[in-house]
């Protein structure tokens, strides 16, 4: 079982479609994922808070994540999705709703464009206290260092930049992730997805190998979640008790389980 005070860093809603449509360009149309069914699955799982983050089928709108934070009791923070040209007094809004960062997306087969000079911009403009997160996927993580290095807030690295776990933790991947690590010490990062990641699947042995020495030597840093409801594998979703029982296979002492699932989620989304 997760510590108490445990936090589900990292998972989503979509919908009820009819209350809140997907964006238009939007690149793949999940089914309704609602805040019920979110936070029985966290009750199930053991779980205490969640932090639930825009994804890019629902756009710069939401309304989605904002109404699940507001049915959490204050169990719920949010990451949102914004449009650059954002004003402070939509943002300060966003704060009051529970949302505390936002998420630029890289994956070019998620999103048509990623302005870096526009994300620099609005960067600047967040409100005290917030962070900026960042999916990307390996292969483009030195193109994206110099926008990286010029954001003036703390980082979150999506899925740890989606590295080739079958590499193992000294394969090249890893080592260009822990140089971004080392580049500055507000970058935190997320140990999560070995169904993505890991294409020898359950139990997912590389990922265990590899992410393991990643979260022993970064363990202020490190935040964990279920990506529930796994967009984009519907046909084939990861069993979530599966992904709770990786936890103790990467965070292998009960303090790093502390920091993992309580201490950094907590300072960062809900102090």
């Amino acid at each position: 079982m997760p510590p108490p005070g445990a936090v589900d860093a990292h998972c989503h809603v979509f919908g009820p479609a009819d209350r809140f449509p997907f964006s238009a360009k939007a690149k793949y149309l999940p089914g309704d994922a609602t805040p019920e069914m979110l936070f029985a699955l966290r009750d199930r799982l053991g779980f205490s808070r969640n932090v639930i983050v825009q994804a890019s089928c629902h756009g710069t709108d939401n309304s989605a994540t904002l109404d699940a934070i507001a049915k959490s009791n204050g169990t719920a923070r949010g990451v949102a999705v914004v449009d650059p040209a954002i004003s402070e007094e939509e943002l300060a809004a966003l704060h009051d709703g529970g949302i505390r960062g936002i998420r630029f997306n890289f994956l070019k087969r998620l999103v048509d464009d990623a302005p870096k000079d526009r994300f620099l911009e609005v960067a600047r403009r967040l409100p005290a206290g917030w962070h900026v997160v960042i999916y990307f996927e390996a292969d483009i993580l030195t193109e994206l260092r110099p926008f990286m290095d010029a954001l003036p807030v703390p980082l979150v690295i999506d899925h740890m930049g989606r590295p080739d776990v079958t590499q193992g933790p000294d394969g090249p991947d890893m080592r260009a992730f822990r140089r971004l690590l080392d580049s500055r010490p507000d970058i935190h990062f997320k140990a999560t997805c070995p169904d993505r990641l890991d294409p020898g699947g359950d139990p997912w042995n590389a990922f265990a190998e590899a992410v393991a020495p990643l979260v022993a030597d970064y363990p202020d840093r490190c935040l964990w979640g279920t990506d529930w409801p796994h967009p984009n594998m519907q046909d084939n979703p990861p069993d979530d008790g599966h992904l709770v029982d990786m936890i103790p296979r990467i965070a292998t002492t009960e303090e790093l389980r502390l920091k993992l699932l309580v201490d950094n989620p907590t300072r960062m989304y809900f102090d």
